[in-house]
């Protein structure tokens, strides 16, 4: 049996409780300023081009600025840096498998580490790869670009969004199925990289379809093969790697947000349900996928799986490409 005292204590604490309670502040609303979406390209590029369709939509949503913070340059590390430092809980970062899963394995020294200064909110896309040429390029298939290899090596040259990039891993993997010597040019982003493909300087790129597409209905590039393992709906008539004689090779990209390691959990959640919402609504699907861009919008945790999954798979291409870290 309780003593009185001990009773009396009970009795006061259950009743003091409510008060108690009611002293703790309220969680602070979410957002509280503008969303900061750091990209890790320039305009134009691919995941710029997702970036800002996402960003305003997501704007009505949250009833807050998003304000997308192009990046461009050294593959990425220079976005991912400016992210992962960041402490003010709403600046969030859109990159490709360059930044999170590649880039470890191209360079000795990190700004960064994806696994500690990174939490997942989903992956936004699954893209497609390109192998363009010029349109007034002598090379009217696939066949012909690693003939002229075979015959010249080291005269073709490709360019890429920068050294380990995911559009010079495609390249090295595919001149490497086709046993030719090809040249690489790196570029700090695809654009850059695109300018100087229409300009003649260089004579394909193997990159995304989002980034290249525009390029090729307007008459400026042409289409060789596409890197899915199927046809793609946006260029029917362009034929599979598998189709063209090298069905090794395989390439398909993707863009994803991550958050800096500071943003609250709640924050995350948020974002998470607004992007994934905004993935669903029709337009945006139609947009994204007549781009090239086949919308996907995975859990937290399925991202950040894939991500573990997609940094071994690079790891290997790296390595196969004889790249070393600098």
């Amino acid at each position: 049996m309780k003593s009185p005292l001990i009773a009396l204590w009970t009795m006061s604490a259950c009743l003091a409780s409510p008060a108690l309670y009611a002293q703790q502040p309220a969680p602070a609303p979410w957002p509280t300023q503008p969303i900061r979406l750091i990209v890790s390209q320039s305009a134009g590029g691919s995941i710029d081009i997702a970036a800002r369709l996402i960003g305003q939509k997501l704007s009505n949503a949250i009833g807050a600025a998003v304000v997308v913070d192009n990046k461009a340059g050294a593959n990425g590390l220079i976005a991912g840096e400016a992210a992962a430092r960041a402490t003010d809980g709403h600046t969030f970062l859109m990159t490709s498998p360059s930044t999170l899963t590649i880039n470890q394995h191209v360079y000795k020294s990190m700004p960064y580490d994806t696994a500690r200064d990174f939490r997942p909110v989903t992956q936004t896309t699954s893209i497609a790869f390109l192998l363009v040429v010029n349109a007034n390029s002598p090379y009217k298939t696939l066949e012909d670009l690693i003939g002229a290899a075979k015959a010249k090596p080291g005269s073709i040259r490709f360019a890429s969004a920068g050294i380990g990039n995911q559009s010079q891993l495609a390249a090295e993997l595919l001149a490497g199925a086709a046993k030719a010597e090809m040249q690489h040019v790196p570029y700090k982003g695809e654009a850059p990289a695109i300018v100087d493909l229409i300009g003649g300087r260089v004579d394909f790129i193997f990159g995304t379809m989002p980034a290249l597409l525009p390029q090729v209905q307007s008459g400026k590039l042409r289409t060789l093969v596409v890197g899915q393992p199927t046809r793609s709906a946006a260029v029917p008539d362009v034929p599979t790697t598998a189709e063209a004689g090298l069905p090794s090779v395989v390439v398909t990209g993707w863009t994803g947000i991550v958050a800096p390691a500071s943003v609250p959990a709640a924050a995350i959640q948020r974002m998470h349900s607004e992007v994934v919402k905004i993935l669903a609504q029709p337009d945006v699907r139609e947009t994204l996928v007549k781009a090239g861009a086949e919308p996907v919008g995975s859990t937290p945790a399925q991202f950040g799986e894939f991500i573990r999954t997609e940094t071994v798979k690079w790891g290997a291409a790296v390595k196969q490409a004889g790249i070393t870290p600098e």
